[in-house]
C-alpha cells in the first residue's frame, strides 16, 4: 500500500476557487452611473462656509387684511422663511417669539405688529443674540393691488441691491448688513430655484429705506439672445409689493436690549393725528367766533324799520 499524503500536501495541490461574487455595483447620479474608482480619486472639496439662514415671518392678532397680504407676499418672495401662527401683541411678544424662533430652528424673524387697526410695525431681529431692529411701515402696496406686468419664477433666488447711501453711516450699514442676512436667499436651499430673475431694491430716501421688487427681462427670440454681459437688452418690470421702512430704533438684543441708535427724525403716528385733530379744532374755533362776532354786530347795528313792511297788511 501507498503512503498517505499529508494534509498541507493536499491543500498546496488544490487549485484556488474562483470569487463568485459580484462585482460592485457603479454608484447611480442624476447625470448617470458614477465608476466608485473614480470616485476615490476625485479630491474632495475642502468644507466652507454654507449659509443655513432661516426667516420666521408672523404677525399680531388683530391684524387688518391689507397688510397681512402684505406678509403674505413676503413669504412667497422668502423660500427660506418659515410661518407661524399670530401672537398676542404683549408686553412679553419678545421672550414668547424668541420661544418661537428657537422652536423653530430659525436664525432671523420677521414680525408684524398691527395696532389701532392703522400703524404698521416691522420687528427685524437677529436671534437669540440680536441686535433688532424696529420699522414703521408706510406707503403699502401689495401685489394684489397693484396688478403689475412684472413675473417672475416663484423660489427663485434674487440679486440686492443697495444706495451708495448705506455706506456713509454706521447704522445704515448695520440695516444693509441685516438685509442681505434676511432677504438673501441661501445658495442650494431646498426650497430654491437655481436662477436670478428678480431684483430687491432698498434705495434710502429723505431718511426713509425704499423696497422695490423687478423681474429681469430678457427676449426670447432665437434671433435676439443676449451675449454674456450683454445688459444693453435686458429691461427691469417692477413686480411689486411696495413698502416703505422709516427705521425708529436699532436694539442690542433679541427684542429689546439697549438702544444702539434712536432715529431723531421720527415722529409717530399718534402725534401726527392728534396735531390734525388741533388743527381741525382751530377751524371750528374760528367759525364759532365768527358767527358770534357777526351776531354782536347785528345787535349794535340794528336795520331800519322798513316803511312798506305793513302796506299789504291794512288791505286785508
Amino acid at each position: 500500500m501507498g503512503k498517505k499524503r499529508k494534509h498541507s500536501e493536499t491543500e498546496s495541490a488544490a487549485p484556488p476557487k474562483k470569487d463568485d461574487s459580484a462585482p460592485e455595483r457603479p454608484k447611480r447620479t442624476l447625470l448617470g452611473w458614477k465608476d466608485m474608482a473614480q470616485d476615490a480619486e476625485e479630491p474632495k472639496p475642502a468644507p466652507g462656509f454654507r449659509n443655513k439662514e432661516k426667516v420666521l415671518v408672523t404677525c399680531s392678532r388683530r391684524i387688518s387684511f391689507r397688510y397681512r397680504h402684505l406678509m403674505l407676499n413676503m413669504v412667497s418672495l422668502l423660500p427660506h422663511c418659515k410661518k407661524d401662527s399670530k401672537v398676542e401683541a404683549k408686553s412679553s411678544k419678545g421672550a414668547t417669539l424668541n420661544e418661537l424662533v428657537e422652536l423653530k430652528g430659525s436664525s432671523s424673524c420677521l414680525f408684524f405688529e398691527c395696532r389701532k387697526h392703522k400703524d404698521l410695525y416691522m420687528w427685524m431681529v437677529k436671534s437669540p443674540s440680536g441686535p433688532s431692529v424696529k420699522f414703521l411701515v408706510n406707503a403699502v402696496h401689495t401685489m394684489e393691488e397693484l396688478k403689475l406686468t412684472g413675473n417672475h419664477l416663484k423660489g427663485s433666488r434674487p440679486l440686492l441691491t443697495f444706495s451708495s447711501n448705506f455706506d456713509k453711516d454706521v447704522h445704515w450699514k448695520l440695516l444693509k448688513e441685516m438685509l442681505t442676512q434676511v432677504f438673501g436667499i441661501p445658495k442650494e436651499h431646498r426650497k430654491s430655484k437655481p436662477y436670478h430673475d428678480h431684483v430687491f431694491a432698498f434705495s434710502i430716501v429723505d431718511d426713509h429705506i425704499w423696497f422695490r421688487n423687478y423681474q429681469i427681462s430678457v427676449p426670447h427670440n432665437e434671433a435676439d439672445k443676449v451675449a454674456r454681459g450683454g445688459l444693453d437688452k435686458m429691461t427691469l418690470v417692477e413686480v411689486g409689493p411696495r413698502f416703505c421702512l422709516n427705521p425708529i430704533k436699532i436694539f442690542g438684543g433679541s427684542f429689546g436690549g439697549p438702544t444702539l441708535y434712536e432715529n431723531p427724525f421720527y415722529v409717530s403716528p399718534n402725534q401726527i393725528r392728534a396735531l390734525e385733530k388741533r388743527n381741525k379744532a382751530g377751524k371750528f374755533a374760528k367759525k364759532i367766533k365768527a358767527k358770534t362776532r357777526k351776531k354782536m354786530h347785528e345787535i349794535s347795528n340794528p336795520l331800519e324799520p322798513d316803511e312798506f313792511a305793513d302796506m299789504w297788511k291794512d288791505d286785508e
